[in-house]
């Protein structure tokens, strides 16, 4: 019983520490107004944070992705800023970027181009082509997922096998507000269980899609677009904490 209280108690102050937000925020990457600069951004997309603190940033109009390291008072190009276009040193509107730390690959959603790439050290190889690719995320098991605007689905791949199709783990049954069906899915995430999470964009709303699911759940929004607390505007980005609290 006590263990049971002292877990119950570790928790509820969890949560209290984390429920108090500062309504004040700094400044991380950026900030110096819309440019080429390595202290510049343009239309900065998908981000993904890794132990170190460091961002890294899909700046989707330089047609490069950025790397911040914590307090550094500018970025560092590691993929693309070679102009916008289809080579495999060049990227065209990168829409999210995920780190694989396992190798210490980028694996970058190069929309323009309707790939997913990976560049490590400086080498580039192509994993996925003809995809309309918007989000990406990688869970526990190394497995990565992407979202297609054009299919209105996600699908999973294990890492170091793309020569196939991959596997729908959300949507892909036509565009729809059905709760099989997605509307231009944008990003995603996965949480412990290899449930996806997915911004719903032209439905409002984001979906949970459980693991071997034929349809998912209304985790946020789905009542209309609007400004209401209960509703969604074209959510894009979506994380979920430790306690399934879901940030959108």
């Amino acid at each position: 019983m006590f263990e049971w209280w002292k877990m119950h108690w570790t928790k509820l102050l969890y949560q209290l520490k984390f429920n108090k937000w500062k309504q004040n925020a700094i400044i991380v990457a950026g900030g110096n107004r819309k440019g080429q600069n390595l202290n510049q951004l343009d239309h900065p997309d998908g981000i993904f944070i890794d132990k170190n603190k460091t961002i890294f940033i899909a700046d989707l109009r330089n047609h490069r992705i950025v790397e911040w390291k914590y307090n550094a008072k500018q970025g560092e190009i590691i993929a693309g800023g070679n102009g916008q276009g289809n080579r495999t040193d060049q990227l065209d509107q990168p829409t999210d970027v995920i780190v694989d730390q396992q190798n210490h690959s980028i694996i970058i959603a190069d929309w323009g181009n309707r790939r997913v790439i990976q560049w490590m050290n400086q080498n580039q190889q192509i994993l996925i082509e003809n995809i309309y690719c918007m989000g990406l995320a990688m869970d526990k098991y190394g497995f990565l997922y992407v979202s297609d605007l054009w299919k209105n689905e996600v699908r999973q791949w294990k890492m170091g096998e793309y020569n196939n199709r991959g596997i729908i783990v959300a949507g892909g049954n036509e565009r729809g507000d059905k709760l099989n069906q997605l509307s231009r899915p944008g990003f995603i995430f996965v949480d412990e269980d290899q449930s996806v999470y997915v911004s719903d964009q032209f439905n409002h709303r984001v979906m949970k899609w459980r693991k071997g699911a034929k349809e998912g759940t209304i985790v946020a929004g789905g009542n209309g677009f609007g400004g209401n607390l209960n509703q969604l505007s074209y959510p894009e980005g979506v994380v979920v904490d430790d306690l399934g609290q879901i940030y959108v």
